[in-house]
């Protein structure tokens, strides 16, 4: 008998990040994006966290996700409170971290089979 590991779909693995772009599967992501395991947005407004907005969040929502993950560059910044009231309300964590730890974070999630979404900003 012979066993194999069934990897399940693929899925979008954030293969690297730099400070000038994320790797995410094949593709090269010199901007803020959103990724799922199922989905990748590159054309997201924001391209700061300073920038970001409830509007903004709004797109990481719509994706029906249990948790948010926001990478917030190089350094680990806090989101305003308007935007930690507004996932509460549709019952979504949220979670801000360094790039880095974002994106670690993102890819033991997607294997584990959570339905999270990052925001990532490289600056």
């Amino acid at each position: 008998m012979k066993f194999t590991l069934d990897p399940g779909a693929p899925a979008n693995l954030i293969r690297g990040y730099t400070d000038a772009e994320v790797r995410i599967g094949p593709q090269s992501v010199r901007g803020s994006c959103i990724v799922t395991a199922d989905t990748l947005i590159t054309e997201w407004e924001p391209q700061s966290f300073a920038e970001l907005r409830p509007a903004h969040l709004e797109a990481l929502l719509a994706l029906a996700p249990e948790l948010v993950l926001l990478g917030t560059g190089p350094t680990q910044r806090f989101p305003e409170a308007q935007l930690h009231a507004l996932a509460a309300q549709r019952g979504v964590g949220l979670e801000a971290m360094q790039l880095g730890a974002a994106c670690r974070t993102f890819n033991v999630l997607v294997q584990e089979g959570r339905r999270v979404a990052a925001g990532l900003f490289l600056r």
